[in-house]
């Protein structure tokens, strides 16, 4: 092996990989932000003049949302009028040479627009398309709009975050979305596979409400078998015990997780309650979730005697999961943030450093990087349009007639 070779960077995970971004917002630019993150080349088609509304979302910084710089990192951005036949002609050019195509519109949208799936796969059959929607493409409420936070109401999550009795909350960031995300890019991979072993394309309908759904644990079998409906239960996690948020005495809380057998015998001596430990009715979680009320109270009754630091350190020291609530000034502050790679800076065009959150998954040999910063609105236009064979005089008429900035 040479010095050179030795030596050599491997290629990104995804390098590459092709992928057309149509979506706006949060799904479907999450799920091409993640390709992006390993080297998948995407190419963002927004509105000109406008663009992607999340350019104008939340904290702006100098007219542009610093939400900005995650969802669209390691992006290109064509500023292209979707709604007139010379820019869905564009995107029929892009998805003949792209690997993926990505798209959250309503359904029947794509396809009114002359731009469906079957009519991109006939001239490219080894496109991949990944279709995010509200209710997928398909059943009765296929034509409802539909946002991620209607989502997580429907998939049941909504239902569940709540102290009992009072109104249930939002998680406090775009769950259903990112879920829904995720999903695709599970998706898209899967369909890689696929094509790499036949050479064939394929669709991936993801719903928002099913990619919530998906994550409700047991919540539907415990209903087939029992006709349980599993109510909201505040910072307790129903049928699993003892675990539990539990005030201390600074007024700060601290989450303790105690539910393993072995854990909990040593969470139960550490609180000085071996009576409880050695319990044999307590010895599995079964008998654990019967008598709940009574270990939350010996732990709640311990943990309001101490700091939360000093009841960290204690269950740190006893081997026993917990862990305190952090706002994002902890997380900013938390040396193993740092030392993972989680918080980045990243160095605007105007030269000021801006923290976004690091690349996950962690991957040995291709890990995920930021190659470029999110771009302005049609920064790239010239440059993919002439990558398509169009002249300088063809992109200069159709950014006169505003179908192009």
């Amino acid at each position: 092996m040479t010095a050179a070779s030795a030596s050599s960077t491997p290629p990104d995970a995804l390098a590459g990989l092709k992928v057309v971004e149509l979506g706006q917002l949060i799904a479907g630019p999450f799920a091409a932000k993640t390709l992006a993150d390993f080297g998948a080349e995407v190419i963002k088609i927004e509105p000109p003049g406008t663009g992607d509304p999340l350019r104008k979302w939340r904290l702006l910084l100098d007219g542009t949302s610093v939400w900005w710089q995650i969802s669209s990192r390691n992006k290109r951005s064509l500023a292209l009028d979707l709604r007139t036949p010379e820019g869905q002609d564009v995107v029929r050019r892009l998805a003949a040479e792209a690997d993926v195509l990505i798209e959250n519109f309503r359904p029947g949208a794509m396809e009114a627009w002359g731009l469906g799936p079957d009519a991109l796969r006939a001239a490219n059959p080894r496109l991949i398309v990944l279709r995010v929607s509200g209710y997928g493409q398909t059943g009765p409420y296929r034509d409802r709009p539909g946002f991620g936070v209607v989502a997580e109401a429907m998939g049941g999550m909504r239902h569940l975050t709540a102290e009992p009795g009072r109104v249930p909350v939002r998680v406090g960031v775009s769950i259903g979305d990112t879920l829904a995300a995720l999903h695709g890019v599970i998706g898209i991979l899967l369909a890689l596979q696929h094509r790499h072993a036949t050479g064939q394309g394929q669709v991936i309908d993801v719903a928002l409400y099913e990619a919530v759904f998906n994550c409700m644990e047991s919540l539907l079998p415990e209903y087939s078998a029992f006709g349980m409906v599993r109510e909201p239960a505040g910072s307790a996690m129903p049928g699993i015990a003892p675990t539990n948020a539990y005030r201390c005495a600074d007024g700060g809380y601290a989450l303790i997780a105690g539910n393993g057998d072995s854990i909990f015998r040593r969470l139960m001596t550490l609180i000085g309650r071996d009576d409880l430990g050695s319990d044999p009715a307590l010895a599995d979680n079964a008998g654990r979730v019967a008598r709940v009320a009574e270990i939350d109270a010996a732990i709640g009754h311990w943990a309001a005697q101490r700091g939360v630091d000093e009841v960290l350190q204690a269950l740190d020291c006893a081997a026993v999961p917990a862990g305190r609530i952090y706002t994002v000034a902890d997380i900013a502050a938390d040396p193993h943030y740092r030392a993972r790679g989680m918080l980045q800076e990243v160095q605007m065009d105007d030269g000021r450093a801006i923290a976004v959150p690091g690349i996950c998954p962690k991957l040995s040999v291709t890990p995920g990087r930021h190659r470029r910063n999110a771009p302005a609105l049609g920064q790239d236009s010239d440059g993919v349009l002439r990558e398509l064979g169009l002249t300088g005089e063809q992109i200069a008429q159709l950014r006169a007639q505003g179908i192009v900035n």
